[in-house]
This record gives structure tokens, C-alpha cells and sequence, in this order.
């Protein structure tokens, strides 16, 4: 049998079973992390459109995205790479949020280096961190923030979470 019938054979395999074979790399080049850390990352795509996962892969370092999973727009995405993000009801935040349950000037998400940090501006509904009113709290990849009827999950560079990961 040639490498290619071989490869052939494994791809029939994977449609019967539903698992796909481990196929050797031989690029000595390849990047690899650690199970846990696969883990962890696949667990976080899992909600993820394969559209989404493509604009979380392109992302820079430096940058991240929200993604919008309850509230009047969902599927709607917001890149955050700017040092300031403002996000509110008012027609001018960078983030529009057009619902009564968002205060003009919300909150606001800052940029310091490749993490980032939302914080609150006195809103009357509050912003939430996983759950949990907050003031201002540092993101992590795959964390949810509520904004008035809005639930976006934060998704972080992939290149800086590999950094992070090789430290």
C-alpha cells in the first residue's frame, strides 16, 4: 500500500467511527502544547461558529474578540485592539449596544499590553464578569460579560495565550 491509499483508508475510518486517526507529522517545526492546554482551548472554541473560530484564529497579538451570545444581536463580533474600547447606548461609544438595559457610557474595556481589563462606568444595571457584578475585573479567554441584555464572551489572541502558555 502507498502513504496516500494508507491516508485514504484513515479518512474512511474516521467517517465510521466519528473519530479521526492520528496521523504523524513530520515537521520538526510544529509548535506543540500541552494536553491540558489543547484541552482548555478546545473547550473554549467549542461554542464557537467555524466563522468565529477562523476571526479568533486571524487574531494579532495585542487584539480580541467579543462575541455576542444572548441579547438583540447575537453573532455579532467587536475586535478589541485599541488601548480604549467604550461601550454603551450612546451612538458614538465604539461598541453600540442599542437597548434600553445599556447606559449610555457602560463600561469600557482597556488595553494594557496583550491583557485585557473591562471596567464599569456607574451604569445602573451593572456590569457582570462570569456572573459576578464587577468594577472593573481582568479578562480571561472564554470569559462572559454582561452588559445590560448583552452576554459577549472575550476571546483572547491565540498568539498570546501560546506566549502565556510557553512561559
Amino acid at each position: 500500500m502507498t502513504d496516500q491509499h494508507e491516508h485514504g483508508d484513515e479518512a474512511a475510518d474516521a467517517n465510521a467511527t466519528g473519530v479521526a486517526p492520528q496521523i504523524p507529522h513530520r515537521d520538526d517545526a510544529t509548535v506543540t502544547y500541552g494536553d491540558e492546554f489543547a484541552a482548555q482551548l478546545a473547550a473554549l472554541d467549542s461554542d464557537a461558529s467555524p466563522e468565529e473560530l477562523d476571526a479568533i484564529a486571524a487574531l494579532p497579538s495585542g487584539s480580541a474578540l467579543l462575541v455576542v451570545r444572548r441579547g438583540p444581536n447575537v453573532g455579532a463580533r467587536f475586535l478589541l485592539d485599541a488601548d480604549l474600547t467604550t461601550v454603551g447606548r450612546h451612538p458614538e461609544a465604539d461598541i453600540f449596544l442599542d437597548d434600553v438595559t445599556v447606559s449610555r457610557r457602560h463600561a469600557e474595556f482597556l488595553r494594557h499590553g496583550t491583557a485585557f481589563e473591562v471596567k464599569d462606568l456607574g451604569s445602573l444595571n451593572g456590569t457582570y464578569f462570569d456572573g459576578v457584578r464587577i468594577d472593573t475585573a481582568l479578562l480571561s479567554d472564554g470569559a462572559e460579560v454582561q452588559v445590560g441584555k448583552f452576554r459577549l464572551t472575550f476571546y483572547a489572541s491565540r498568539l498570546d495565550l501560546a506566549h502565556l502558555a510557553g512561559r
